[in-house]
């Protein structure tokens, strides 16, 4: 069959190199391969194997992850980008072997799922993406927004934003941002494990806080106090320093979960400039990454301050106030009496 050999071989080997072994049918056509060529080489006992509809591999057995990845791209045809536990996985975070590839392709898109590529039609397309080959991927915080709507085990959910925060790959105010703008369908796994690891993270966070103090000799701080003006609560901030009326905050609880997060992160820290406290908002990554930058700018303002705020008292934490007044749940003002121990309200 001599015509089956009859094309541009050095096009193929190109192609084939940038694409790990893997070639769609119709770049195989535009190599000058006929038909009978291609199913020559796709016959039981042929050299290529069939990996999805229209799109073959060169040898017998197992794809490789970056295989799978090319096959699902090239198998969906106007593909934006590889999401979910693929592109979890190819970023280098530890999650499991996912055993479908999903891809994100326009609204508008005809063709169906086949096989391990799993296509997901999307208005919101990703705002970055990671091109390795011929394959694109969504950064990391996308993707790992996309795969825990497909998880329905909580664990799961957990671990997956957890092995990613925890190894410094992604913050967790991103994969937030992408909570926000995905579909509500789906996400209330991973809104709650954001919560969950947030916590962790931020009791992290503060312990950086600490060590910062004392590796740079800043002057110590009170930590976690109640902060009152004139008896009535403002707020709780995680270092305060009375003599220079200057606080910090570690931003977890900024980590914005919903709008009315945001909006009490807000009113606390408004209510703390109303009465001229000067707040140092840090997210965890900073304190973690940036600590030399994080004491400076902590003793710049300790320097800077005008002595301290008369009508400000502070009450330490596991104290027992009496007779004060501090807002409710939702800001709102309280009645009088003893204030529990633990963070306070309007945090």
């Amino acid at each position: 069959m001599p015509r089956l050999s009859v094309f541009d071989r050095s096009m193929l080997t190109a192609t084939l190199r940038k694409q790990h072994d893997v070639v769609a049918r119709r770049q195989a056509i535009a190599c000058g391969m006929t038909d009978n060529a291609i199913r020559h080489r796709i016959r039981a006992d042929g050299p290529w194997q069939v990996a999805l509809p229209g799109i073959y591999v060169v040898g017998s057995g197992g794809l490789s992850d970056k295989q799978r990845a090319v096959a699902a791209f090239l198998y969906a045809g106007r593909a934006i980008a590889v999401t979910g536990e693929a592109a979890v996985a190819w970023h280098g975070s530890p999650g499991r072997r996912p055993a479908l590839i999903d891809v994100l392709v326009p609204p508008q898109h005809k063709r169906s799922d086949a096989g391990f590529a799993r296509l997901w039609r999307t208005s919101v397309p990703p705002g970055a993406t990671f091109q390795d080959g011929v394959v694109s991927y969504v950064a990391l915080d996308r993707a790992i927004a996309d795969a825990a709507r497909q998880l329905t085990d909580m664990s799961e959910v957990r671990d997956l934003v957890a092995s990613a925060v925890q190894r410094g790959k992604v913050d967790i105010w991103q994969i937030a941002r992408e909570l926000d703008l995905g579909p509500k369908q789906g996400s209330a796994r991973l809104r709650l494990a954001l919560a969950e690891v947030s916590e962790g993270v931020r009791s992290v966070a503060e312990n950086d806080l600490r060590l910062i103090v004392r590796q740079f000799r800043l002057p110590a701080p009170l930590y976690n106090p109640e902060l009152f003006a004139d008896g009535k609560f403002i707020a709780r901030p995680d270092a305060w320093w009375p003599a220079q009326g200057v606080a910090v905050e570690v931003e977890s609880k900024a980590w914005h979960l919903s709008p009315a997060d945001w909006e009490r992160t807000l009113n606390r820290r408004a209510r703390m400039a109303a009465e001229g406290i000067v707040v140092l908002p840090f997210p965890p990554s900073k304190l973690r990454t940036a600590r030399q930058q994080v004491a400076r700018e902590i003793r710049a303002a300790l320097q800077k301050s005008r002595g301290p705020l008369s009508h400000i008292s502070e009450c330490p934490v596991g104290s027992q106030p009496t007779q004060v007044q501090r807002p409710g749940r939702h800001g709102r003002q309280g009645s009088t009496g003893p204030s529990p121990a633990g963070r306070g309200a309007g945090r």
